[in-house]
């Protein structure tokens, strides 16, 4: 079965051009989410995951409309391929249902994997560089010593919502357990 997923960004922007290509494309149904591709939720990827069986090939109009990145875009073809899912994006012609166009998205992992390499490389040296002048890396720590104490005891005294500290204090509640795990540790 020929399933076509389409996305716009904004609610000004329209699906029917989309819907359109997918209809003459062949596919029996059609799944549309209007939400930015920088959205790590998107109710329309979700339907997708369920309705994709074995044997079935996801269509796109392009590329970036499946995914926010070349790592996500390889991350959702080596789900569909473990899956037994075929992938056709119109507009780049590209079909992993055919030999080459696998070939194309093996080409893409492989650059993305050295870009990440090449990432991993520059931070590693500059840490190292960093190092060797006396910098430690990482961030900063948001508050205080003081403040963080007073974080803890306001959590341990439990008079105060862990919402309310993270309010007073402008951290996080990921913040305040960090630093409730490190007062346990000492």
């Amino acid at each position: 079965m020929l399933i076509g997923y389409a996305r716009v960004s904004t609610l000004d922007q329209k699906l029917d051009a989309q819907e359109d290509l997918f209809r003459a494309a062949g596919c029996e149904k059609i799944i549309m989410d209007t939400v930015s591709g920088t959205a790590t939720e998107r109710a329309g990827l979700h339907e997708i995951k369920k309705i994709l069986r074995s044997g079935d090939t996801l269509v796109v109009w392009r590329l970036d409309r499946l995914g926010r990145s070349l790592k996500d875009l390889i991350d959702w073809v080596a789900y569909l391929e473990n899956h037994g899912i075929a992938l056709h994006s119109l507009h780049e012609s590209i079909d992993t249902s055919t030999s080459t166009g696998k070939l194309v998205f093996h080409l893409f992992g492989a650059l993305a994997e050295f870009e990440r390499n090449l990432i991993k490389e520059r931070t590693m040296t500059g840490l190292s560089a960093a190092r060797s002048r006396g910098r430690l890396g990482g961030r900063p720590k948001q508050l205080n010593a003081d403040k963080q104490q007073l974080a803890v005891q306001l959590y341990e005294a439990k008079k105060t919502s862990v919402k309310k500290i993270c309010e007073m204090l402008e951290i996080s509640k990921p913040t305040l357990y960090a630093y409730i795990r490190e007062s346990t540790k000492q």
